[in-house]
């Protein structure tokens, strides 16, 4: 029998199944459950970690018969979606991500709006009748291509985002007309000309297999294979690829992208725990360029945010996601990471997977599963990984101690965490190896910066909320995070942090409480753990 490269999934049908993560990936696996208990995912398809293994194998190249299973895979997106690829008038756009078996997040490349190009950008102004969230995918999708796939600095088209903000006279990405939308596609793509000596490519087939190519490529860049060695995945699993029809999150106010848990991953407690974006995609919250919206209402009191939540301003949908939230954890039996997007009025899943959590986290949804008889006392202790519970001894800041709170973020991930401020990724990683303890400061973090976030004792950032990379991966890695400290101004340059009229040069000590969020002058005096 000859090997089957591509899997489907969609429309309450998928050709794999959970249990499939080895070959599928693990987003790969979970989206095709999903589609086959009947969630609202967009049709798709997976292409196998075994075409990884191939590629590495034979020079980066496909097996002969890959071509011809994408272009079916492709068909029945558009059968399922009633668009075509590439087509003038009804163009099917695609997202193209990663997922190894092994949860990796942020460590690998996506790229969303594919197959947008100056014809098919029209079509879409057609469909949508918004010529602002036409051209605002279309920026968004030749910035993503050009730094995943043709492989420029990022900070290329950031600077060219920010001078259009500034001409505009705005703060917020969302807040450029259409007019400087359409402006920084052409801008965008004559710095890609300039930068390359080609022009950017306009045929969706071509940006699909080059989309494809990029991310089996980057299961061995720098920052995956650093994940890997921290986390012991061997090299040989690879990494699948995930295409599916694009849902939009951007199409306006009645459209949201959002990232949850159904149980809290800092303390364990069986809370909905969650953000969302009005009028983003996806990429937007995870990566932490603005400071996301509470999920629930409980959640907005407690930080004391003015903004609505999820279960305020689109209720129905809350509603929806409730009930997707009992059926995942009913149905995996974990706790689970998801990602959503809403498009005018209506839910869309795009991934679900166990998820991250603290050691403290672990061992109380692990008790609290087993008193429901979700799952097994044994199945209970088995999920507490012996490596992690020095986590559980980890010390905490003294009630009674003497302390200058400088400002106060979000308590992103818990534990005290006190260093020498640093700035950059490598400079926490050599400082680290030096001996010294170092606090790394961002505005916000990304994928590139794991080597210093996992030599940190912890991690403060100015932008992003209890979703975004710096949160995620600090839980995972047991570090104290603070994130979204807004007040605070970050010059790389100077190699300084200001909040009003205190200055800090790195160097110089601060320290962070992962429970309230405060950011502290100095060095504060612990407590020894209490357990009981």
């Amino acid at each position: 029998m000859p090997a089957k490269w591509v899997y489907n999934f969609g429309a309450g049908e998928a050709d794999g199944r959970a249990a499939m993560k080895n070959l599928l990936g693990g987003k790969g696996a979970n989206l095709a459950e999903m589609a086959a208990i009947g969630m609202p995912v967009p049709p798709g398809f997976t292409v196998t970690t075994e075409v990884c293994t191939h590629f590495y194998d034979h020079e980066r190249s496909y097996p002969e018969e890959l071509r011809e299973e994408v272009e079916a895979a492709v068909g029945l997106i558009e059968s399922r979606v009633g668009a075509k690829f590439g087509d003038a008038k009804n163009p099917l756009l695609l997202s193209v991500r990663s997922g190894a078996r092994a949860s990796m997040p942020g460590m690998m490349d996506t790229v969303l709006n594919l197959g947008l190009n100056d014809v098919t950008v029209q079509g879409l102004i057609e469909q949508s009748h918004d010529r602002r969230f036409a051209f605002d995918s279309y920026r968004r999708f030749v910035q993503m291509y050009a730094d995943v796939v043709l492989g420029l600095d990022l900070g290329i088209f950031e600077k060219q985002l920010e001078r259009a903000k500034q001409r505009r006279g705005v703060k917020f990405d969302c807040e450029l007309l259409a007019e400087d939308l359409e402006g920084l596609v052409s801008t965008y793509k004559a710095r890609v000309h300039e930068e390359l000596g080609v022009p950017f490519p306009e045929d969706p087939q071509d940006q699909l297999w080059g989309a494809m190519g990029a991310v089996f490529g980057s299961w061995m860049n720098q920052r995956a294979q650093t994940y890997r060695r921290l986390h012991d995945i061997p090299a040989h699993w690879g990494t699948a690829v995930n295409v599916q029809a694009m849902v939009f999150g951007n199409m306006g106010n009645d459209c949201a992208t959002g990232v949850a848990f159904t149980r809290n991953p800092s303390h364990g407690a069986n809370d909905f725990y969650g953000e969302f974006l009005v009028n983003a995609q996806g990429e937007d919250v995870v990566a932490g360029i603005r400071t996301p919206q509470d999920l629930t209402i409980a959640a907005r009191k407690s930080r004391g945010c003015e903004l609505p939540s999820l279960e305020e301003l689109m209720p129905k949908v809350y509603e929806e996601l409730v009930a997707i939230r009992r059926q995942l954890e009913l149905h995996f039996k974990e706790m689970q990471d998801i990602e959503f997007t809403v498009q005018r009025g209506k839910l869309y899943m795009l991934q679900t997977r166990t998820g991250k959590r603290t050691t403290h986290a672990a061992l109380k949804i692990a008790i609290d599963m087993a008193n429901d008889k979700l799952i097994s006392k044994a199945e209970a202790v088995m999920r507490l990984k012996p490596e992690n519970l020095d986590q559980l001894l980890h010390p905490t800041l003294d009630p009674k101690a003497a302390k200058k709170v400088l400002t106060k973020g979000l308590p992103a991930s818990p534990g005290a965490a006190c260093g020498k401020v640093v700035f950059s990724a490598d400079d926490a990683e050599q400082l680290a190896k030096e001996g010294e303890k170092v606090l790394l400061v961002r505005i916000e973090t990304s994928p590139e910066d794991i080597h210093g976030m996992h030599a940190a004792q912890g991690i403060l950032t100015t932008r992003g909320g209890m979703t975004s990379h710096a949160a995620v991966v600090a839980r995972g890695m047991g570090r104290p995070c603070v994130s979204g400290a807004g007040s605070i101004c970050v010059d790389y340059t100077a190699k300084e942090l200001t909040v009003s009229d205190v200055t800090v040069r790195q160097g110089e000590v601060l320290t962070i409480d992962g429970v309230t969020g405060e950011v502290i002058l100095g060095t504060v005096a612990t407590l020894p753990p209490k357990l009981g």
